[in-house]
């Protein structure tokens, strides 16, 4: 009797599928602004991105805007473009990613933040300090 209780239990469980995601938030988005452009790549297990485009990329002289607002003063020489900014995203199933950080270099502030898939190439950025129900939501939009 446990064998067969057994065994129709793993045919239950083999027959459920896996939460899987129907759209994937790896490649490159423009914020809602149009301001820069974002590529979200895997990293390890994880979800990361950084930013591979600035509408404003240098400053007058064509010296390469710098992370200038970083609370680590070593770190604030370093250039905008290329740098890492969403990490530790992990899917949480029903098209988000939760747990991420996201950095503002504008002022030196990293934020909590999760993904949503709304469609195949509108993401839902949702930053916040505490508890996500208050936080900013932006909507990207894929890039081809």
């Amino acid at each position: 009797m446990k064998t067969l209780l057994f065994s129709l239990l793993l045919w239950v469980a083999a027959a459920v599928p896996a939460a899987s995601q129907q759209y994937s938030p790896l490649g490159v988005w423009a914020d809602d602004q149009g301001e820069t452009h974002v590529e979200l790549y895997r990293c390890g297990e994880e979800i990361c991105g950084k930013l591979v485009w600035l509408r404003t990329a240098a400053t007058p002289t064509g010296q390469p805007l710098t992370d200038a607002h970083n609370p680590d003063p070593e770190r604030r020489s370093k250039p905008l473009q290329g740098l890492v900014i969403m990490q530790h995203f992990r899917y949480d199933g029903e098209e988000r990613w939760t747990n991420g950080s996201i950095y503002d270099p504008t002022n030196g502030r990293t934020y909590s933040c999760n993904l949503r898939m709304l469609q195949k190439d509108v993401l839902e950025v949702k930053g916040y300090i505490g508890f996500s129900f208050i936080g900013s939501a932006h909507r990207w939009k894929r890039l081809p």
